[in-house]
């Protein structure tokens, strides 16, 4: 049956905000439909609103379902956590390479994020196994883009599902920088206000007229220096607070932009509203803070010796390659810094005093500290020693810990498998022993017993090719080729390394599932959010019948006949 709709009820809904959308992206002949019809018209029920969503959504999902199960090999992501109804939920993406051998990233659904971790991990599974109809045993990787408290428990998570799935290695995601990784993944309050506070900054930056505020600030502050203004006005553009090196601009910036806050808070010209120059106060409030600047330093300082590797793991696959292979060297920094930490500390505390000093911030200890220290004698406590006791050791150990979980033999074997690759076969003068870490991907491969002949077979197509032939540079590269289907092998074990969330998406994909997510996200207003048409504007490049869709609706939904012979009988009666 159908129901009468009020104005309100006609601005709000769900499926008219779905109108709205196709009339906005160019659909003329919905629009003139809709133009010619009244505002209190006929619509769907609620009820059959959600039933006629659910119907597109699994359409829709089951279409990639199907390619993801073809293709066998696959690999879990998360993102950040969404709110829906007043609950959050755990956005998930699957990896994996399609018929057409491409590596595709696709968003399939929600999950909500309650109950300890254990029973996420359950829920995890369920939703790939019992819904999805997919294998547990064929994830060979997963990564978790969490942030703040959230980042704790996915990490219990990841283990868990290690422990029982040893093959589905956690690794880092590609699309988060892995300084901010490593710096999220720390449980101290001090660093997760920190990473809250960026998190904040960067959205600030997003409010129309606040980035020019910033500019004039920094043209302010460097007008004597215009070369490094411009460096930093440059430096300071879209996204930066997600870089690599963000801890290092965001000290370089540290003056302008309490500056900036300070201007935006004063308002004086009335341009900014009262909840964003609230926002300003806040966050200049949070940065004028003597530990703040000392995490900030600490952060800025131990993410150095991780900061080219991070950056070699978000670029071309010989890039990767030789991070793999510098991880060690890595390593060894860290523990250097470890072993000298009295040395190291008193260097990065006096760049800490220096720039307070600069700014007219007091040097002290913590205010929540002092008041726990009640009745002791403070005076005796030495700030330096301090903050060396509760920010720097256990900011390095902490990262030291996190590149050592994230990155363990077996994550480090399988990238250095990536010289199956011939342009990176190449560099390494065709002197590669892939062999020697296949035996973890054995069962993956459809003979694993010829392997070693295949891979000698392999590595002398490319090093006698002829001159003008070119050595592939990427797995996707390699896998277009026409004859790799006679190295079975081979061609099975890119497949597998493809799907490592660690590796970045091809080139040509001009935006990312993730990113369309956002886009959805930053459009809607939490109070309208709804997960299938989230689904459904994320997926709009996957192929779909709608002839399947109204078939399927009218099979799971079929007309209430009773209730149609009651409503005609009713319109006989008042007739």
């Amino acid at each position: 049956m159908s129901d009468r709709a009020t104005e309100a009820q006609h601005k709000s809904n769900n499926f008219q905000a779905l109108l709205d959308y196709r009339i906005n992206a160019g659909d003329e002949a919905l629009k003139k439909r809709f133009e010619a019809t009244a505002v209190n018209g006929e619509f769907l029920s609620e009820t059959q609103q959600h039933q006629l969503l659910d119907v597109c959504e699994n359409t829709v999902r089951e279409e990639m379902l199907m390619e993801v199960r073809e293709s066998r090999f696959f690999s879990l992501v998360t993102g950040d956590l969404v709110q829906f109804s007043g609950e959050k939920h755990l956005p998930l993406f699957l990896r994996f390479v399609n018929q057409q051998n491409v590596l595709r990233e696709e968003f399939l659904d929600f999950v909500v994020f309650d109950g300890d971790e254990a029973s996420l991990v359950e829920k995890l599974e369920a939703q790939l196994t019992e819904r999805w109809g997919l294998s547990m045993e064929d994830c060979r990787g997963q990564a978790h883009k969490a942030t703040g408290t959230s980042t704790i428990k996915m990490k219990a998570v990841a283990t868990l599902l290690m422990e029982k799935y040893p093959l589905a290695f956690n690794m880092p995601c590609s699309h988060m920088a892995l300084n901010i990784h490593l710096a999220n993944s720390l449980p101290y309050p001090n660093v997760q206000v920190v990473m809250e506070t960026m998190r904040r900054i960067g959205a600030f930056f997003r409010i129309p007229f606040t980035q020019a505020e910033l500019h004039v600030a920094i043209s302010t502050h460097f007008q004597k220096n215009e070369e490094k203004a411009a460096a930093l006005m440059l430096a300071c553009g879209a996204g930066w607070t997600e870089q690599h090196s963000v801890f290092d601009l965001l000290l370089d910036l540290f003056l302008p932009l309490l500056l900036c806050m300070d201007r935006v808070w004063e308002n004086a010209d009335g341009k900014f509203a009262d909840s964003v120059a609230a926002d300003a106060y806040s966050i200049a409030e949070i940065l004028a803070d003597f530990e703040i600047i000392v995490t900030v330093v600490i952060l800025k300082n131990v993410l150095t010796f991780t900061r080219a590797f991070g950056r070699n793991l978000q670029r071309e696959t010989l890039d990767v390659f030789f991070a793999a292979n510098s991880l060690t060297a890595v390593l060894h920094s860290l523990n250097e810094v470890n072993d000298n930490i009295d040395v190291y500390h008193e260097f990065w505390f006096e760049e800490a005093v220096s720039l307070a000093s600069v700014m007219e911030i007091p040097v002290k200890l913590p205010r929540l500290f002092l008041r726990k220290q009640r009745g002791a004698d403070v005076d005796e406590i030495q700030v330096e020693s301090y903050f060396q006791e509760y920010v720097t050791v256990p900011v390095l150990r902490g990262i030291m810990q996190e590149v050592e979980d994230m990155f363990s033999e077996n994550n480090i074997k399988a990238l250095k498998c990536l010289s199956l690759v011939p342009a990176v076969m190449g560099q390494m003068k065709f002197n590669t022993t892939e062999e020697n870490y296949a035996d973890v991907y054995r069962n993956d491969l459809p003979n694993p017993d010829t392997l070693p002949a295949e891979l000698h077979c392999w590595r002398i197509k490319w090093k006698h090719r002829g001159k003008e032939v070119r050595l592939p540079t990427t797995i996707h590269e390699t896998l277009q080729l026409p004859d790799v289907k006679f190295f079975p092998n081979v061609d099975s074990f890119l497949k597998v390394l493809s799907t490592f969330p660690v590796l970045k998406l091809e080139e040509n994909t001009s935006d990312t599932a993730s990113e369309r997510l956002q886009v959805y996200l930053g459009n809607v207003a939490p109070a309208l959010r709804n997960k299938s048409l989230a689904m459904l504007r994320v997926n709009t490049h996957v192929k779909h019948d709608l002839d399947v869709m109204v078939d399927k609706y009218c099979r799971l939904y079929p007309e209430d006949e009773d209730a149609t012979d009651a409503t005609e009988e009713d319109a006989e009666v008042k007739a």
